[in-house]
């Protein structure tokens, strides 16, 4: 099976979806490298070895990572301080691979073997109860599908919540309009 430009780059990027290079994603920056309006060196996570292997990829010469975009830094995972927090569910949304479990008003924690580093959920939090620190093992290729994987899941879930919603929504215009009907026809 033969794979668009695009999915060939999407395929060396890192996948922590942190949108550091200006893009909603890994697969939007993709495309924009694939149609040439983009640079390879905007993905701090992908580092020196990404830009190589884009590079190569695309048969020009490597450069360094742009630091307007940010600085390549070891792998980092996000850590809760439970003491601190007060279970607001504000990291829950942005977290890309719903690495993050917890409840409303109740403790959340960081899934350690599910986060990019992706640092999405530090913003949101209002008590200041996540940071990054830095994990013993390196990002793989298989950590980057493993990314993928749990972000196009995360995806799915979404839009079908959204289309249940939707669906619920109709049902009930419908089921008043229906009631309003009958209430006229008396």
């Amino acid at each position: 099976m033969s794979s668009t430009l695009a999915e060939q780059i999407d395929a060396l990027l890192p996948q922590t979806q942190c949108r550091k290079c200006g893009f909603a994603g890994c697969k939007p920056y993709a495309e924009a490298i694939a149609q040439g309006s983009a640079d390879i060196n905007q993905c701090p996570p992908g580092g020196k070895a990404g830009i190589g292997k884009l590079a190569a990829l695309l048969g020009v010469a490597a450069k360094p990572l742009d630091p307007a975009f940010g600085v390549e830094r070891p792998r980092l995972v996000a850590v809760i301080n439970e003491a601190d927090c007060i279970g607001c569910t504000k990291c829950l949304p942005p977290c890309p691979t719903d690495a993050i479990l917890g409840a409303s008003k109740h403790m959340h924690t960081v899934i350690a073997a599910e986060c990019t580093g992706c640092e999405l959920c530090i913003a949101p939090c209002p008590v200041n109860c996540i940071s990054m620190q830095p994990t013993s093992s390196d990002w793989t290729l298989e950590n980057a599908e493993h990314g993928r994987q749990r972000f196009q899941a995360k995806n799915r879930r979404l839009a079908r919540q959204e289309a249940e919603k939707t669906e619920r929504l109709n049902r009930q215009k419908q089921l008043l309009a229906k009631i309003n009907q009958a209430k006229t026809s008396l």
